[in-house]
C-alpha cells in the first residue's frame, strides 16, 4: 500500500478509529462524495486532471497517472484501467472513484483502443462486498443510504476510509453520466453493451429513466446474453427502487416460453431477488431444465454471474444452489483461486 499512512486523509481515518463522528467530516476535503460532485463538467470532458484533488486519497497520484496514460493511449492496459480494478480488489476505492467520470468518457470514445478495458472498470468502485454473493437476500442489493450511516453498512476500506462514501460517490458519478452509458447500450460490441448495462444498474435514479432504457434496448437486442444482462440490470434497478409492475414483468419473462433460455434464467434469478414469495414449483422446474452446464459457462460473460461464482462453481450454479437449495453446503475449496469452475 506504499505510504498511505502519510496521506492527509489518514488523520481523518485515525480520528474515526478514536471515536470521532463520521458526519463531522461530511462535505469536507476528504469526503470523496463532495469531491466527485465538485468536478466541473468541463474538467471531465477536457481531461483536466490537475483540477481533481487526487492527493487527498490514498494512492491518488497513482490513479491520476493511470488515467492520464490510458487517455493518451500510451499505456499498456495493466498500468491504465487495471490500476482501478486492482485497487478495488485491494479494497481501496476512494481514489479509484475519482477515475470513474474519465473512464466513462474513454469508453464513449469509439476510436480509443482501450475503451472496452476502461468501461469494464467503471462499475468496480460502485460495488462493494459482492464477490461470492449469490443469495436472494443479497444478490443485486445496494444499501440505500448515502450519508454517514453507510459507515456501518459497508464498513471501512483497508485504509480505514468509510467504504460507503466511496460506493455512494461512484454511484453518483455514474448517475451524472448516464447519457454516455446509455449511448453504449447500442454499441456494436456485445461486451460493451453488457458492461454499460452493468454500470447503469448502479445509477441512483435508475428506477425510472435508466430502467426504461433497458426495456427499450431489450426490444431491439439480438444477443441472448446481452438480453439476459438487460433483465438482470432491470431487476437490480428495481431492487433499489421498488416498482411492483416491473417485478410482475420480470416474472412474465421466466414464465413465458418465448424468450431465450438465458433470458428466462436471468428473469428467474432477478424475480427471486425482488420477492419474499416461496419459489414456485414451476420456477424450479424451469431452472432445472434450462440451467445446463454449457449455459452456466456461457452466462459467465455476465458480470453478475462472474462475481457470484466460486472457483469450483459458476455464478449461475451458485445462484441456483443458494436461492433454491440453501441447505446444500458449499463445494470443497469453493474459493480456491487456482481451481477451475465445474
Amino acid at each position: 500500500m506504499g505510504g498511505w499512512r502519510t496521506d492527509p486523509m489518514f488523520a481523518m481515518c485515525r480520528a474515526l478509529t478514536d471515536g470521532a463522528d463520521l458526519s463531522s467530516f461530511a462535505d469536507g476535503p476528504f469526503d470523496v462524495r463532495a469531491v466527485v460532485a465538485g468536478i466541473r463538467p468541463g474538467a471531465k470532458n477536457g481531461f483536466l486532471l490537475d483540477e481533481v484533488p487526487w492527493e487527498h486519497f490514498p494512492q491518488g497520484d497513482r490513479v491520476r497517472e493511470a488515467v492520464h496514460l490510458l487517455h493518451t493511449g500510451n499505456s499498456p492496459v495493466h498500468t491504465g484501467a487495471g490500476v482501478v480494478g486492482g485497487m478495488c480488489a485491494d479494497d481501496m476505492r476512494a481514489a479509484a472513484v475519482l477515475a470513474v467520470p474519465f473512464l466513462i468518457r474513454i469508453a464513449a470514445d469509439t476510436r480509443h483502443p482501450y475503451r472496452a478495458h476502461a468501461l469494464a472498470e467503471v462499475s468496480g468502485p460502485a460495488r462493494a462486498r459482492h464477490f461470492g454473493i449469490a443469495s436472494r437476500e443479497e444478490l443485486l442489493l445496494h444499501r440505500a443510504g448515502t450519508r454517514h450511516d453507510d459507515y456501518d453498512e459497508y464498513g471501512v476500506e483497508v485504509t480505514g476510509y468509510p467504504a460507503g462514501w466511496s460506493v455512494a460517490a461512484a454511484r453518483a458519478a455514474i448517475t451524472a453520466d448516464t447519457a454516455f452509458l446509455q449511448t453504449l447500450l447500442h454499441d456494436p460490441d456485445p461486451a460493451i453493451r453488457i458492461d454499460a448495462t452493468y454500470a447503469l444498474a448502479t445509477a441512483t435514479d435508475s428506477g425510472h429513466a435508466v430502467r426504461a432504457s433497458f426495456r427499450t434496448r431489450l426490444a431491439a437486442e439480438p444477443d441472448p446474453i446481452v438480453r439476459a444482462a438487460l433483465v438482470l440490470a432491470t431487476a437490480e434497478a428495481t431492487r433499489t427502487h421498488p416498482h411492483p409492475p416491473t417485478t410482475a414483468w420480470i416474472r412474465e419473462r421466466w414464465e413465458d416460453r418465448t424468450p431465450a433460455p438465458e433470458v428466462r434464467l436471468a428473469a428467474a434469478i432477478g424475480w427471486l431477488c425482488l420477492t419474499d414469495e416461496p419459489a414456485p414449483e414451476s420456477l424450479r422446474a424451469i431452472v432445472d431444465d434450462l440451467a445446463t452446464e454449457e449455459r452456466a459457462h456461457a452466462m459467465e460473460a455476465l458480470p453478475w454471474m462472474a462475481a457470484a461464482g466460486g472457483s469450483r462453481e459458476t455464478g449461475l450454479r451458485r445462484c441456483v444452489r443458494k436461492m433454491l437449495r440453501p441447505e446444500q453446503p458449499d463445494p470443497a475449496d469453493c474459493d480456491d483461486p487456482w481451481c477451475p469452475h465445474h
